[in-house]
């Protein structure tokens, strides 16, 4: 039997997930008391049970601690119990902006600050985070991308990814993004903006592709970074990192910096050691993954 506990950051996907598991065949409980975990998974495999993939959603909630969770889980593994936790995690600035979009109430938010629950709950979740199998983040994750990881996971069984990377192109103009971890300049590079006809298209473009990577120091940009990424994702993954993003940007995230996030990303896709994302910020309907 394939029992997966699926939990993490409230806000962060959680229920959607168990619906996608639940249209994937498996038998879905959600909330169940911590106290109940263990018998739970005694009546689920029984002999003679149909049930054959379980997912149990568990919460933080202010009245049980997590602490007795994480205990039971522990137990659970080292009994030699089948367990397979899924973690459910986003940026604490994504998580704030769905609580105050849907204005819920945060459960451990006590006096009504959002930021301040979050921050309670990344802290009670930090032990249970370490000892997941798997770590989602969907900060910038469109549902569909969301059901296609899980299907990869859990129906395809495929090999998972624990580094997501996630390569964004933007413009100065409009802001660096929040969430980058490294951040590039490529408005050294000759700006296709200044010739009309050019100007009113984006680095998605064959023409502007052409003329920006037309320059030797575009091509000898993109080898450097190409092999400094390389060297940097093992050492990331060794050091636990589970999400890099990547930005790169120029004046104003249409031509330049777009055109090199797209060279990057056929550079860096299909190495099966990390997941691979790409997304436009500042170009509409661009994303990739």
């Amino acid at each position: 039997m394939r029992f997966v506990i699926v939990t993490g950051m409230s806000g962060g996907g959680k229920s959607s997930v168990l619906k996608m598991l639940e249209d994937a065949g498996f038998y879905c409980v959600d909330n169940l008391p911590v106290s109940l975990i263990e018998k739970f998974m005694e009546l689920v495999a029984t002999p003679g049970s149909e049930v054959e993939s379980v997912a149990l959603g568990l919460d933080v909630r202010a009245d049980q601690s997590f602490e007795q969770a994480t205990r039971v889980i522990t137990e659970l593994k080292c009994a030699g119990h089948n367990l397979e936790i899924l973690f459910m995690d986003a940026s604490e600035e994504a998580l704030i902006k769905r609580y105050k979009e849907t204005r819920r109430i945060h459960p451990l938010a006590a006096d009504g600050r959002v930021e301040d629950g979050v921050r309670r709950e990344k802290i009670a979740l930090e032990k249970i985070k370490k000892s997941a199998d798997y770590i989602i983040d969907t900060s910038n994750l469109l549902v569909r991308e969301l059901k296609s990881e899980l299907d990869r996971i859990f129906v395809g069984n495929e090999a998972y990814n624990n580094l997501m990377i996630t390569l964004i192109s933007f413009g100065f103009k409009s802001g660096i993004p929040a969430d980058a971890d490294l951040v590039f300049d490529v408005r050294f590079l000759p700006n296709p903006f200044y010739l009309d006809e050019l100007k009113p298209k984006t680095g998605n473009d064959k023409e502007v592709r052409d003329y920006v990577m037309g320059f030797a120091e575009a091509g000898e940009f993109l080898d450097k970074l190409t092999d400094m990424i390389r060297f940097l994702i093992p050492n990331y993954v060794n050091e636990g990192k589970y999400r890099l993003v990547i930005a790169i940007g120029c004046t104003g995230g249409q031509h330049r910096s777009v055109t090199i996030a797209n060279e990057l990303y056929e550079k860096m896709k299909n190495q099966g050691s990390y997941g691979l994302k790409l997304y436009h910020r500042d170009v509409r309907d661009a994303s990739r993954g």
